[in-house]
């Protein structure tokens, strides 16, 4: 079983070719550049080995239980016509399901199989329902001109049926997930109106919901990826570096090369947010790669906690001062104004009246 949970498939793309740019980024900050942690996520998601574990420890669900690299086939790129550059941190999977075969004609055209669609956010997204139905609107829409186009006239009969989308998503953020889960939570009036409305819901995980315990405890790459995602600020920069550097690396002594590829991405966006020199980035990189993971930061000196905790405040209290100043000169323009109104009103011009 062990071999099946670690082959890639021939036709999942290499995980490594999904990061192409890297954009540095100042201070431990909660908001950091965007781009670079959807081009992070897509690569995480692109391998079929990480995503195959996120499936099984992450959603309640007994079919996903067993499911192996060889059975998820990225089928991403077939959308992004339908997509545009809206969709581009997310990934679409076609799972292939031995168990919903069971009992089944021999005769079935293709095997049993639901598709995952999975979506990554940083902050929460009130109108991520709205979102995904866009995105499972044109799932079903290519699955029925596929099946058209080799067989026309196929889709219209009474025994055909669309295969399931499970929305999937992944949520990084420290903030609690607020958003309604259905769709019907999005439409006004929707009790009332609730037979007329298509409704469904999406799963969340949100990273912030494991402990550091229970995600080690997994042992396996993606809880790793989880850990290091959960790094937002010096705090948990600071917690991060106390997990026993023995317990890391025997997560990914093992690793597949290609699992590999995808960790070194991951702390390459790590280092980008910590703001590390382009000397500490390398040895890091480098560590990973000899998977040496467990003494990772030990070097990283110039990495002062309390220092970043004081230049934030500093940031703090200068961001605020300039908000007092502006809304000072804001309300004299006013007063000046309500001055030149009187004045014209009680008929002086230029001074004369």
């Amino acid at each position: 079983m062990s071999d099946r949970k670690n082959r890639l498939p021939a036709e999942a793309p290499a995980a490594g070719n999904a990061l192409k740019s890297r954009t540095n980024v100042r201070g431990l900050k909660e908001k950091y550049n965007q781009h670079s942690r959807d081009i992070s996520s897509k690569a995480v998601f692109g391998n079929a080995v990480l995503c195959a574990q996120f499936l099984r420890d992450n959603l309640d669900m007994p079919m996903l239980k067993d499911v192996q690299p060889e059975d998820i086939e990225d089928v991403s790129e077939r959308y992004y016509p339908y997509f545009g550059t809206e969709f581009n941190s997310d990934s679409v999977k076609r799972i292939r399901i031995l168990d919903i075969e069971k009992g089944r004609k021999a005769e079935r055209a293709e095997p049993a199989f639901l598709v995952s669609l999975i979506e990554h956010k940083s902050l929460v997204d009130y109108d991520v329902s709205m979102q995904l139905l866009r995105y499972m609107m044109c799932i079903w829409t290519e699955y029925r001109r596929k099946l058209e186009k080799t067989h026309v006239g196929c889709t219209c009969k009474k025994g055909f049926r669309y295969p399931v989308i499970i929305p999937i998503v992944y949520y990084e953020g420290k903030q609690e997930w607020t958003a309604d889960r259905h769709l019907c939570g999005r439409i006004r009036d929707s009790f009332q109106f609730m037979k007329w409305i298509p409704d469904f819901r999406y799963e969340v995980v949100r990273i912030h919901d494991y402990s550091d315990r229970e995600l080690l405890d997994r042992g396996n790459e993606m809880s790793l990826i989880m850990l290091i995602n959960k790094i937002q600020n010096a705090a948990d920069l600071e917690q991060f570096m106390r997990i026993p550097p023995d317990q890391m690396n025997r997560i990914i002594r093992n690793s597949p090369e290609h699992v590999v590829e995808v960790l070194v991405t991951v702390m390459e966006s790590l280092c980008s947010k910590i703001d590390v020199s382009a000397e500490e980035r390398s040895q890091c990189v480098r560590k990973v790669k000899v998977r040496d993971m467990g003494y990772l930061f030990e070097n990283m000196e110039k990495i002062s906690i309390q220092e970043e905790r004081r230049k934030t405040e500093e940031e703090r209290k200068k961001t605020e001062e300039q908000r007092k100043r502006a809304e000072e000169a804001e309300e004299k323009l006013r007063a000046a104004e309500e001055t030149i109104k009187r004045l014209l009103g009680e008929g002086y011009t230029d001074g004369r009246q």
